[in-house]
């Protein structure tokens, strides 16, 4: 009995910590969660911008070599942060996202490059 209340107790006593670290872990969003929940409606799943709202909108083709290698991560951070109002409407997710978010969204948006264009 004694080693029962004494396994309850320590149960009891450690439940919070676990707790504490899983609310942790869901805090922590990844770069592809982000981009699925904020970016493709308007990027599309491969990046290219062919949705009906991507259209509509003029986002920008993620997947465009030229555009990724003239493009600075901090543009790209910039854009994701204050949005872009000079060739479409693009709304800002600074208000939205942690910085630390955004900068694995640059290195998402990274990723999508087209090779041999």
């Amino acid at each position: 009995m004694r080693s029962l209340s004494l396994a309850l107790f320590v149960l009891v006593c450690l439940a919070p910590l676990g707790l504490a670290t899983a609310a942790g872990n869901t805090n922590a969003r990844s770069a592809s969660q982000l981009y699925r929940r904020h970016c493709i409606s308007c990027h599309g799943n491969d990046g290219r911008s062919k949705t009906s709202k991507g259209k509509f909108s003029h986002a920008r083709d993620l997947t465009e070599a030229q555009w990724q290698t003239e493009v600075s991560d901090e543009r790209i951070f910039n854009s994701i942060m204050n949005g872009r109002n000079v060739r479409g409407n693009m709304p800002a997710f600074g208000h939205k996202l942690k910085e630390k978010e955004i900068n694995s969204l640059v290195d998402f948006v990274r990723r999508l490059k087209r090779n041999g264009q």
